[in-house]
């Protein structure tokens, strides 16, 4: 498994003078770099599920994760823009992003309710882990960063209660 210093070990930094410390941006760029390949990746079964799904509640399952899945593009944009405006270069490849996810690749289809509760728990994975690392960013004093997971958190909060509202 690559780790995050061999995903970024040939990338020339740029240096940013915005109040950060640099080891206090690395570990803000690790952390961001991280929530941007989960989110890729759970942008990826989110469609595929929207796809794929079938059943009973076809029509509001694909309308549902058409939202969702939509929602993450915009957020891997935003977190890998942060990731520039930090002055790094963010991770853009399927390998890399698989070896930083938090978030688990999943390539066969189960049942609809087995999907759903898949994604119920990614997305709850989600604003944990965001939430452990705003705490960080909070401590850095990246406050920019901190609100960014904010945002992501409600999101992420969000879409796992509508899912759940689904099954239950």
């Amino acid at each position: 498994m690559l780790k995050w210093e061999e995903v970024n070990s040939k990338i020339k930094i740029v240096d940013v003078n915005n109040g950060l410390k640099a080891e206090a941006i690395l570990q803000i760029v690790q952390n961001l770099s991280i929530a941007l390949a989960s989110t890729y990746i759970l942008y990826l079964k989110t469609q595929g599920f929207h796809w794929n799904n079938v059943g009973p509640l076809f029509y509001s399952l694909h309308k549902l994760s058409e939202e969702q899945y939509q929602e993450l593009a915009e957020a891997t944009d935003i977190l890998a823009e942060r990731i520039r405006a930090l002055g790094h270069v963010a991770p853009a490849s399927f390998s890399q992003f698989k070896e930083l996810s938090k978030i688990k690749e999943d390539s066969h289809f189960l049942t609809t309710l087995e999907n759903i509760k898949i994604l119920i728990a990614d997305h709850e994975l989600m604003a944990s882990f965001l939430r452990e690392i705003s705490q960080t960013a909070q401590d850095l004093k990246d406050e920019a960063t901190a609100d960014l997971y904010a945002g992501r958190i409600a999101n992420h909060e969000k879409s796992a209660w509508m899912l759940r509202a689904l099954i239950s």
